[in-house]
């Protein structure tokens, strides 16, 4: 079977790196931005530093914000209709994931408009166009949405999250710059960071993994173990570093996909709104610990490439403990907490049916049972 990737066609990268929204949009004759950004950035002037550069150079856009965190399939149509009556030819997100998905979904039923119910678009769902070009400029260091394929959306009458996975909607291009990721608190800093080493440990450990993706996921959790403890104390090397990081670990698990960790968030974050990086890091070392005896050499890699010293004399038990131990520590270092008191006891059967049913799942090295699931679910109670 042949392995396939896709990535942006372009990508800038470094502080200053904003300034080509300008140049990317008048070389593709794009006539008007759709500018797609959350409140919150809107509201602390993030969003001004791109829009006041397409004021500058004379570019019409739009704004639209109604965008939350976890976005739902409210914020998507909400979108849609407002993209409909912009006459805008291209959107520019401007944000983390939730805008960054949004927009995606926006720009497919756009150019596909049979999915404008949303949920048929989960999955890997038959779109033949590409959607609305997007350029997209992330301002957090974690989800790497602005090189991915994949987006998530938030069904709240089913209190569910579900993944679509769609080669159409790759961002044309990515603008990742450390400047725009400067206005982090300590708090989201350290969840989006850890977000991005599950990304990077998760695609490194899934059973599609192959040598390209290893490549970027080995370097990936060696920039951000380097980089996360500097980044959330805002300093500017851990910034770079960060921002780097997390976009090479999209390279990589964006096409072989992750496992049970992020099966597990998304059903966090559906049920209780837990921010998705704060899941994430909370599961990681649960589900290295339920996958370990099916990773093979590759917990000792991680190890190593976390720093861990003397691996090549560590028995396969010692560095899979180490690998898991150094995960421990990072979490526990940049103060991600290791309960979450919002689950219940009679929650437990529905969120692990739904952890199964989540796109992420097929990829775990292991399979799991719904006891099992439950267990690691129940981990996580005070």
């Amino acid at each position: 079977m042949a392995n396939r990737i896709s990535l942006n066609p372009t990508s800038y990268h470094g502080a200053g790196a904003i300034s080509e929204v300008v140049t990317e949009i008048n070389n593709n004759g794009f006539k008007k931005a759709f500018v797609a950004s959350d409140p919150d950035l809107v509201k602390f002037g993030v969003t001004a530093k791109v829009t006041d550069l397409l004021d500058k150079a004379g570019i019409p856009f739009e704004l639209y914000s109604n965008i939350k965190p976890n976005p739902t399939i409210e914020n998507v149509q909400t979108g849609v209709e407002a993209f409909k009556k912009s006459g805008a030819d291209c959107i520019v997100a401007i944000g983390g994931g939730s805008s960054m998905d949004t927009s995606k979904a926006i720009g497919i039923i756009i150019t596909n408009p049979e999915f404008e119910d949303v949920r048929s678009l989960e999955g890997v769902a038959p779109t033949k166009n590409p959607c609305v070009p997007i350029i997209a400029v992330p301002t957090t260091a974690g989800t790497a949405a602005e090189v991915t394929i994949n987006y998530v959306i938030t069904d709240v009458e089913k209190e569910r999250k579900f993944v679509c996975v769609d080669t159409h909607d790759m961002p044309i291009v990515a603008i990742v710059d450390p400047e725009m990721m400067s206005s982090m608190p300590k708090g989201l800093t350290a969840a989006t960071g850890m977000d991005a080493l599950t990304h990077a440990i998760e695609g490194y450990t899934t059973k599609a993994a192959w040598e390209m993706t290893d490549m970027f996921h080995l370097e990936a959790i060696r920039l951000i173990s380097e980089n996360l403890r500097d980044a959330v104390d805002n300093k500017q090397s851990g910034r770079e570093g960060m921002a780097l990081g997390q976009y090479i670990a999209g390279m990589g698990f964006s096409n072989v996909g992750l496992g049970i960790d992020h099966a597990m968030a998304h059903t966090l974050s559906a049920h209780y709104d837990t921010p998705h990086g704060v899941a994430c890091a909370m599961f990681l070392p649960i589900s290295m610990e339920f996958n370990r005896e099916y990773t093979g050499e590759r917990l000792r890699e991680v190890a190593r490439a976390m720093g861990v010293k003397g691996v090549d004399e560590m028995s396969q038990d010692e560095y899979r403990d180490a690998a898991i131990a150094a995960v421990k520590k990072l979490s526990e270092d940049v103060g991600i907490p290791k309960t979450l008191d919002k689950i219940k006891e009679e929650d437990l059967d529905q969120l692990a049916t739904d952890a199964l049913n989540d796109a992420c799942y097929p990829g775990n090295p292991r399979e799991a049972t719904k006891e099992q699931v439950i267990e690691m679910f129940r981990m996580l109670m005070v």
